[in-house]
């Protein structure tokens, strides 16, 4: 059985976290494709749960427009969040885990952990503010900090601050320990090199170069 009986199927945790993640930091709006990419699923079953959560009062959806979470979504998914990130934490930080290597265990646990766990969990932790990966972790209340920071490709030339998030990505998370890369290096970007080349990235006294993809998963704040 599920711990705590008022939380909804595994399913609907997943989409609604999913939605929350798309608008979290993409600041743009969050559509049925981006969610069926996120999720490794077709539109049409995207279009399925979108219409059952929509019946639940969970998201408000307008055919062919955009999702967005109701309050009661928005609950529910800072939940799942929550305790996520606070089990990828615990991982890195008692169990030795890489960053690379938490995200699909939390997957799995974050499910089946019960409240008063993850509470006791935050404690061991000293209530951390962020992930292992710079993102902000929400607090018993559902209150998320503000967080401010730009992508690295989004900044111009010269421009440097602290190396804050990096996305939840494998190969982006295993590319920047193999470069001894890792968050609250300071960084800047030096240039790009002409006709699409890689970035050139400055990382303490190093510098690097690095591809428009792993550039635009790195977060900073100036």
């Amino acid at each position: 059985m599920r711990p705590g009986h008022d939380r909804p199927s595994t399913a609907v945790e997943d989409y609604l976290k999913a939605v929350y993640v798309l608008g979290e930091h993409g600041g743009g709006e969050v559509g049925t494709s981006l969610v069926a990419e996120r999720m490794g699923v077709q539109a049409s079953s995207v279009s399925g749960m979108v219409r059952k959560l929509r019946e639940l009062d969970l998201v408000e959806h307008a055919r062919y427009g955009t999702i967005a979470l109701t309050a009661e979504g928005r609950r529910l998914a800072l939940a799942v969040v929550r305790r996520h990130r606070l089990i990828e934490q615990l991982l890195v930080t008692e169990f030795g885990y890489g960053w690379d290597e938490v995200h699909a265990e939390a997957e799995a646990l974050e499910h089946v952990v019960s409240d008063r766990l993850v509470d006791a969990i935050a404690d061991r932790l000293g209530n951390p503010a962020t992930d292992p990966h710079g993102d902000p972790i929400p607090d018993r209340a559902g209150e998320v900090a503000r967080w401010d920071a730009r992508r690295l490709s989004e900044m111009t030339p010269g421009a440097e601050g602290d190396l804050v998030r990096v996305d939840d990505d494998t190969a982006v998370l295993q590319h920047l320990t193999a470069h001894e890369v890792g968050l609250g290096d300071r960084i800047g970007l030096i240039r790009r090199e002409p006709f699409g080349g890689p970035f050139v990235v400055r990382v303490g006294e190093r510098e690097l170069q690095f591809g428009p993809e792993l550039v635009d998963a790195l977060w900073v704040r100036v």
